[in-house]
């Protein structure tokens, strides 16, 4: 939720297209969760009781940049636990917060995890790379079914978590008809697909550029005590020294961000020998794209998962085979 109007009367939601210093409020939108619906009010009132500030992104030149808060995200857990960042211009204000936690907590009891992520400059940038925690927990547990994963403040986690979670369950459907020895997962996060895939004598590999998603992922690993042999490690999917792991696969799974595999990387799945591709993706036009560069497999299955709700975009999850 965007933050703009004044600290006494705040508004969350999101900016005016023609006005960028004017916000929609949009605190009972239907799209949120009702968990989601009955805090923000609560967040609204926290933003006047610490004198946050709303950040003023400016109507015109020169652009005005004043205030501290940018943006309140909320994550609630399918148990109605709930993550809440405030993303600020600095840690100014880091002191007020703390003081107020007591507060929050007695009025917001579902609250786990709050923290103060540090977002310093003037561009449309969601978050900062610091995160400061403020509570004694660090992680939201999102529990899917018989895996739970423990979502840190700064690591990726589906849109829509019952949605995620169908999504998950239909991955090891299908992977279970397969029966694969060797899988890699590569852009795993927090564990999402391999934690789901973990199964006797097989052995599961996660390749992460996050280091608090992998830590996420082998706690979720150690906790749940899964078959088989399932390990993470922190790096850049793209990267070419993955190659010789790839090439030892059965079946490699991807979920890239947006832009897709790119042409480099689905070049090495195509020598990569892998028998199957698991293709999770939430931009049909580089999915596309990157099917044209797989040019030695071909679809077998497919599933459409309206991960995000009143908008054009969805979740597609592909089946590649690779052609005899």
């Amino acid at each position: 939720m965007v933050v703009t109007g004044t600290a006494a009367a705040p508004t969350l939601g999101i900016l005016d297209p023609a006005d960028p210093s004017r916000g929609y409020d949009l605190r009972d939108c239907a799209l949120h969760t009702p968990g989601i619906v009955a805090a923000l009010p609560v967040l609204a009132a926290l933003v006047s009781a610490a004198d946050l500030t709303p950040y003023d992104v400016g109507s015109g030149q020169p652009v005005a940049q004043r205030g501290e808060l940018k943006h309140v995200l909320v994550t609630e857990s399918p148990d109605g636990e709930l993550m809440v960042r405030l993303v600020l211009r600095s840690t100014a204000a880091e002191a007020r917060v703390r003081k107020h936690l007591p507060w929050l907590r007695e009025r917001l009891p579902a609250v786990r995890v709050v923290t103060i992520n540090v977002q310093p400059e003037h561009r449309a940038v969601l978050e900062g790379e610091r995160e400061v925690v403020l509570t004694e927990d660090d992680t939201l547990p999102m529990r899917m079914g018989g895996v739970t994963l423990h979502l840190r403040p700064r690591s990726f986690f589906q849109t829509n978590t019952a949605v995620a979670a169908a999504l998950y369950r239909e991955a090891a459907a299908w992977v279970r008809d397969l029966a694969p020895e060797r899988v890699v997962d590569l852009y795993c996060g927090v564990g999402g697909f391999a934690l789901h895939l973990a199964a006797p004598g097989r052995t599961v590999t996660g390749i992460e550029i996050s280091a608090d998603a992998v830590a996420s992922a082998e706690r979720s690993r150690d906790e749940a005590d899964l078959p088989g042999t399932l390990g993470f490690a922190v790096g850049d999917a793209t990267a070419p020294e993955h190659a010789a792991l790839l090439a030892g696969a059965d079946l490699v799974v991807v979920n890239p961000p947006r832009r897709g595999l790119g042409h480099d990387l689905a070049r090495r799945l195509e020598g990569s020998g892998a028998r199957h591709v698991l293709y999770s993706s939430c931009n049909p036009e580089t999915l596309a794209r990157d099917l044209a560069d797989l040019a030695s497999y071909r679809p077998v299955r497919g599933r459409l998962l309206d991960m995000f709700p009143q908008t054009p975009h969805a979740e597609v999850l592909v089946l590649l085979q690779r052609s005899e």
